[in-house]
């Protein structure tokens, strides 16, 4: 039998893990109008909570919270959770007034599909974020019935029995570990006890204060420690389902073991658990750059977005776009690399915080003769040609702010979107997530072949013109790997979360945003109202406008609008 490392004391898990078990039978019971005032009541507190929570997590970055770094600690905390929380209480509030969570309007069917439009949901979506939409795809044989009828099951009938759900918190995203929570006692109807995750677990005082009634009334407890506490409550008795968010390995330790018989359990399918496990695991995502009619500002725009989707959280993201998928034939490549490396050099300093991060891009760089160190910090690295099918970054998720380039035959949009669905799809671990870059004009003259792209491509959430780590942030956005993986070969996990209609029977999900910014889009053909995204790592006004974006989240007013407009068209 593998041998969990030691708990010094196990007095505080197991007294948390009793107290979830004797009030589980009571959040079950808790009828749907208390639901929805306890989601409510947690807004407010997001809001009061938002600025030291931002603090800490720049501290902890190694920055200072009025950093323009610190843009991205708004978004991805105080907001990310706020705009959830939102994202439920809109479903909610539409069973409560006797309504289908899901409009039956926006379930629809495409090429023998069922597919279902879930963003914008509201009309402020509509302006704060226009331009942007998300569909689901659901499994192949899956009815429009059956999606209108299996959707929020918990609040229409179904309610399961008491649970006690374990979340292994991530280390990387402060709002992991809270959505995780959220999705855990709201799709699920379970009662939660989070481990934090050393990296952050300086986080865990602000989320005790935002669920401070779920704390209270026993439906939420948090817990601190490393391996040894985690695995100790993976094998708990009183503990009934997993989540975790991590590697590929972490799931194999809980699931296998780590001694000399864990691969033989893996062959002969004989788990140390088989409780219900659900996952989020990361991979290699790719960012594939469609050929077309680029001008010299989409160039610079899209330099702009694929760097984000690079050194956002210094690359210490699970969709962090690792590998640039390029064709090699188009007259732009080269300029599309060169506005890329001016970004990168033009970025002010941060460090990699993510530990082993120093050594993994130290790895990267070694292995590559032409690796480009670049950015007065130097933890920034460009490998502009990939060859071959051994190379590591093809294989080997870097988790830090490294960027690799395979070019791929095909100046053709057809023929490389072809050669790019395949390499992503056959080459590139994981299938988490992935960005399809593709001009407007060349969508409308390859229809067909961006289409069947965008069909193939099995990711659980592609982003065309939209990195998809945006899917992480909606609320209404299912968030996890394609369908498939086992737990004899994991990959990118299994289930979603988020979901805030809680569809089932998920395949991914389609984002979309304006491939140019306003006013440009009138002349790409991707018209919108949004100016340059407050994520783009290049947005001199994300901080201000993402604070006061949290701040209409959590408590909408029309006179808050001015403001947020006046500083995102600064940005």
């Amino acid at each position: 039998m593998n041998a969990a490392p030691a708990v010094p004391d196990t007095t505080a898990l197991d007294r948390a893990v009793a107290d979830l078990r004797e009030h589980a039978t009571s959040w079950t019971g808790t009828a749907l109008a208390e639901r929805i005032d306890l989601l409510a009541r947690m807004l407010p507190r997001i809001a009061d909570g938002a600025p030291a929570m931002v603090a800490d997590a720049a501290r902890a970055k190694g920055y200072d919270a009025t950093s323009p770094w610190a843009a991205e600690d708004w978004i991805t905390a105080p907001w990310a959770l706020a705009q959830t929380v939102t994202a439920y209480l809109h479903v909610l509030r539409r069973i409560a007034a006797g309504h289908d969570p899901v409009d039956a309007r926006a379930v629809r069917s495409r090429d023998g599909r069922t597919i279902v439009d879930v963003f914008p949901a509201t009309g402020t979506d509509r302006l704060l974020l226009n331009g942007f939409t998300a569909e689901v795809w659901t499994l192949p044989g899956t009815t429009r019935d059956q999606v209108l009828a299996r959707a929020a099951r918990e609040y229409r009938g179904a309610a399961g029995d008491p649970v006690v759900a374990l979340v292994l918190g991530a280390g990387n995203v402060a709002a992991i570990t809270p959505l995780d929570i959220l999705h855990k006692l709201y799709a699920d109807g379970q009662v939660v006890l989070a481990k934090m995750n050393p990296v952050n677990a300086y986080l865990r005082p602000h989320f005790e204060k935002v669920f401070g009634e779920f704390v209270d009334r026993g439906w939420v407890r948090f817990a601190d420690g490393g391996a040894a506490e985690g695995a100790y409550l993976t094998t708990h008795d009183g503990i009934d389902t997993l989540h975790v968010t991590g590697s590929d390995r972490t799931h194999d330790a809980i699931v296998w073991g780590t001694d000399e018989q864990a691969e033989r359990r893996r062959r002969d399918d004989t788990p140390l658990t088989t409780k219900p496990f659900t996952s989020e695991l990361g991979g290699v995502s790719p960012g594939i750059v469609t050929p077309g009619p680029w001008s010299a500002a989409d160039f610079r725009f899209q330099a702009e977005h694929i760097v984000t989707s690079k050194m956002n959280n210094s690359g210490h993201n699970c969709v962090a776009s690792q590998i640039l998928v390029v064709p090699r034939d188009w007259d732009g490549t080269e300029r599309l690399l060169a506005e890329i490396r001016r970004v990168l050099r033009a970025l002010p300093p941060r460090r990699d915080y993510y530990p082993g991060a120093g050594d993994r891009l130290g790895a990267v760089a070694a292995a590559h003769a032409d690796a480009e160190v670049l950015g007065a910090d130097g933890c920034r690295v460009l490998v502009p040609e990939i060859e071959g099918t051994d190379d590591p970054m093809l294989h080997d998720e870097v988790f830090a702010s490294a960027l690799g380039v395979v070019r791929l035959p095909g100046a053709d949009p057809a023929a490389f979107l072809r050669a790019a669905t395949e390499f992503a799809n056959d080459r590139l671990p994981g299938t988490l997530g992935a960005t399809l870059l593709v001009h407007p004009r060349t969508e409308r003259t390859h229809r067909a072949a961006v289409d069947e792209a965008v069909a193939a491509l099995r990711y659980g959430t592609l982003g065309v013109n939209c990195w998809s780590a945006f899917g992480f942030l909606l609320g209404y956005t299912p968030w996890g790997a394609f369908p498939g993986h086992t737990r004899q070969d994991i990959g990118s996990g299994t289930g979603f979360v988020h979901n805030a209609f809680q569809l089932e029977d998920v395949e991914k999900t389609v984002l979309r945003a304006p491939f140019a910014p306003a006013p440009r889009g009138l002349f790409t053909g991707s018209p919108s109202l949004s100016p340059r995204p407050p994520y783009f790592v290049t947005n001199r006004t994300a901080r201000t406008t993402l604070e006061r974006l949290t701040d209409f989240t959590t408590a909408p007013r029309l006179t808050k609008l001015p403001g947020i407009f006046a500083s995102a068209l600064r940005g």
